[in-house]
């Protein structure tokens, strides 16, 4: 009796603590959905850009002054040793936990908010676009000629990338609730948020496909799976920017920093999914965002990022055809001055189903740890000759 008494009393206390959490959380922004005309070509097809919520007095930056939350330190692994022994360490504060259900998954099924219309996007035309030679393209927005850019996309990425387990690459997740369809059906609901702290249906997600296939090369990976942009959305790269200088100190020898989000592709009421058949499974595409530095963001080095991409770009195209959009490469931060190897890869959009996309995080690690192997391999050998 006694024992049971005691399970009530906390049952009781639990329940009080997350009905009073629950009302303190305001609610994050809409999402703004809108019509595709028959034919979009890729280049008006711009990532998401951050919707301002009610809490928000400036748009995000990530180095503005707008409000923003500010994550709590990241915990240490529960299992250092289970980890080391599979290459991932998994890195979330308890604060962030304690807002897994926080926003829970939405599921309408009226499809009473549009349609929802498969499309792959395919090489394009125009004087912003040039192609690579192992395959994919750049889009080239920037100062630089494309004869210009297209030669630097042949220099190695310098990275010193080791395939013994050791923590080499950062995952993680500046917008952590980006979420997709839950299945496909043509249409989606007006009422769908598109957005959950739920980590079996964000971002996160598509982070632990990531750093499976890395694992399974003998690659080490950091997963931190922290809420950053919950429940104020502004500031989101700031408090990711927290998260990945605090990495890098405890895990010195991480030299790629990837931060994974999902694209948002819709015009009036159509939103549009991009596809691509890979293996006979229908996966989202991905595009990377490779930044330049246009004189003012304190990215000096921002040349390597974009060798990287390159490189990582040309041996997902030659694993699987058709994976990729166009590089982008453009005057963003998105904190890519903290490491000579970060990038950010947009997986899909809104459109795209939880499968898909947790298949594209699939085929993200396995085109990652090609790319880090044989970069690895070349550098053991440069090593050798010495």
């Amino acid at each position: 009796m006694n024992e049971i008494c005691k399970r009530t009393v906390l049952f009781c206390g639990t329940g009080g603590m997350l009905l009073a959490g629950w009302r303190a959380v305001p609610l994050m922004e809409s999402v703004q959905i809108g019509h595709v005309r028959e034919a979009v070509p890729a280049e008006a097809v711009l990532p998401e850009a951050p919707q301002a919520s009610a809490a928000e007095t400036l748009p995000e930056q990530p180095d503005g002054t707008g409000i923003y939350t500010k994550p709590v330190l990241l915990a240490p692994p529960a299992e250092p040793d289970a980890a080391a022994a599979s290459c991932i360490i998994d890195r979330e504060s308890d604060g962030s936990k304690a807002m897994w259900y926080a926003r829970p998954y939405q599921s309408g099924e009226t499809g009473s908010g549009g349609e929802i219309v498969d499309r792959h996007f395919t090489s394009q035309d125009g004087t912003l676009f040039f192609s690579l030679p192992g395959g994919g393209q750049v889009r080239n927005s920037t100062f630089w000629t494309n004869e210009q850019l297209l030669e630097e996309s042949k220099i190695p990425p310098e990275l010193p990338l080791k395939t013994d387990g050791t923590p080499m690459v950062l995952i993680y997740h500046t917008h952590t609730t980006e979420s997709y369809m839950p299945e496909k059906t043509g249409r989606y609901d007006d009422s769908f948020s598109f957005r959950t702290t739920e980590p079996d249906k964000n971002m996160v997600k598509i982070g632990d496909r990531i750093a499976e296939q890395l694992a399974a090369r003998g690659i080490g990976a950091v997963h931190a799976k922290e809420i950053h942009d919950y429940p104020v959305w502004g500031g989101s790269y700031r408090n990711s920017a927290e998260t990945v200088r605090q990495m890098l100190a405890e895990y010195p020898d991480i030299c790629i920093a990837l931060d994974i989000h999902r694209d948002a592709i819709s015009d009036g009421k159509t939103v549009v999914a991009p596809v691509a058949d890979i293996n006979g499974k229908q996966a989202a595409q991905i595009m990377i965002i490779s930044g330049c530095d246009d004189g003012t963001m304190d990215m000096p080095e921002y040349r390597k990022n974009f060798h990287f991409a390159s490189r990582l770009q040309q041996t997902a195209e030659t694993m699987f055809p058709g994976f990729t959009r166009p590089i982008l490469f453009d005057y963003r931060k998105y904190n890519q001055d903290l490491t000579a190897g970060s990038l950010l890869i947009e997986v899909g959009s809104q459109g795209n189903t939880l499968e898909e996309a947790g298949y594209a995080g699939e085929l993200i690690g396995k085109a990652l740890a090609e790319t880090i192997c044989t970069l690895a391999d070349a550098r053991k050998g440069d090593t050798s000759d010495e």
